[in-house]
């Protein structure tokens, strides 16, 4: 076992020296190697951080949506479909909800209007969220005027700013009362934007569902799991876009694979026949070309991914934050908590690592294996 182990580290010591006797090609190439890992990394890492939160936003959403549709559209719905859901058997509440869009001329954004179940606000309050704070530089205290339906302004105290860990998902929101929500639309009293149903058995929302649809004719249930799914599909759809643009540098890496495994540059072939003279096996040349595509690779992959952690975190994905982010005006403003997905992580790995340190050994093994005069006469 100790000859063993003093033979590996006698081959990694000449299998370093030997690259730091190249180092300019191997630093270009692993900075290269890198660039490539980095790039994948930092859309994977974000893809999952980002997936991770919006799975728990979607923890407090309900867990059965009613909404009604006229001619395929959203449309408004009366307070007697409230009654209906409710009495369901399974469901154990129901309410109406009222929430809608604004678009604000001045920062050139849609904001996003609610009333809350309980609003903690008077009329004429109105609780914003941080993004909607910083586009129209208001405070606690401040007047906030919104153009309603009729072209008037309904103008509103600002009663407070939304934490910014809220950011993710309030960072264009407008709470405010029911009152002054139906003023600034000009919706009607007894009529809701959808219903939130509280399912008493989580296994049950799809049978809820299914009854909805048969009781309530234009009724569209909408599940909390069909919302997750959404949710999903999008952050695939992003990252997806991202790799694509990626893809020049994909397609780089892989030439560079390739040249590696078409063959060894005369220098090289010329080594491995003097080690092969002075009494190397064919083994310990194919041993130590596996020890030197594993000690590129592997740092390539360390550096890569410490930058694209460094990237995604702390550096808030400065280089593709708008793409995967969306293009909304109001670009949430938020720091993402650091999570990685291990299967993930493993999946980069071993389609960048492992097919490079297999690259490096193919052609070593067709120069060792051949006469170390012929080797070194090429």
């Amino acid at each position: 076992m100790r000859t063993w182990i003093e033979r590996q580290r006698y081959i990694v010591d000449f299998t370093l020296s030997s690259l730091a006797r190249r180092k300019g090609k191997n630093v270009a190439l692993l900075l290269v190697y890198a660039l490539v890992i980095f790039a994948l990394a930092s859309v994977l890492f974000f893809t999952e951080a980002l997936r991770r939160e919006a799975r728990a936003v979607l923890r407090d959403v309900p867990e059965l949506l009613v909404q009604r549709t006229v001619a395929g559209r959203h449309d408004l719905l009366p307070e007697s479909w409230i009654g209906s859901v409710a009495g369901i058997r399974g469901v154990a509440s129901a309410r109406g909800r009222l929430w809608g869009y604004s678009y604000d001329p001045l920062s050139r954004a849609n904001y996003t209007v609610m009333v809350p179940e309980r609003f903690w606000g008077a009329k004429g309050e109105v609780v914003l969220g941080p993004g909607v704070a910083r586009a129209r530089d208001v405070a606690p205290g401040d007047k906030l005027p919104l153009r309603a339906f009729d072209g008037t302004y309904l103008t509103l105290v600002v009663r407070e700013v939304l934490p910014a860990d809220a950011e993710l998902v309030a960072s264009d929101l407008l709470l405010v009362g029911e009152e002054d929500f139906r003023s600034l639309f000009g919706v009607a009293p007894g009529v809701f934007t959808d219903v939130a149903v509280v399912v008493r058995n989580a296994k049950e929302v799809q049978t809820v569902a299914g009854k909805v649809t048969r009781l309530l004719p234009g009724a569209r249930p909408i599940t909390r799991a069909e919302i997750a799914r959404t949710y999903d599909s999008i952050f695939d759809w992003r990252s997806g876009l991202v790799v694509l643009v990626l893809t020049g540098a994909l397609l780089a890496f892989a030439i560079v694979a390739w040249d590696k495994a078409s063959g060894l540059s005369a220098e090289e072939k010329r080594e491995i026949g003097i080690l092969k003279a002075i009494g190397w096996e064919t083994s310990d040349v194919l041993l130590m070309k596996l020890w030197e595509g594993a000690v590129i690779s592997l740092a390539a992959f360390a550096l890569g991914a410490l930058l694209a952690y460094a990237h995604v975190f702390p550096g808030k994905l400065a280089l593709f934050g708008p793409v995967l982010r969306g293009w909304s005006t109001l670009t949430p403003d938020f720091r993402l908590v650091p999570s990685l997905d291990p299967y993930q992580t493993a999946t980069l790995f071993f389609l960048t690592v492992v097919p490079y340190a297999v690259a490096t050994v193919v052609p070593s093994w067709r120069a060792a294996t051949i006469d170390p005069d012929a080797v070194m006469r090429t």
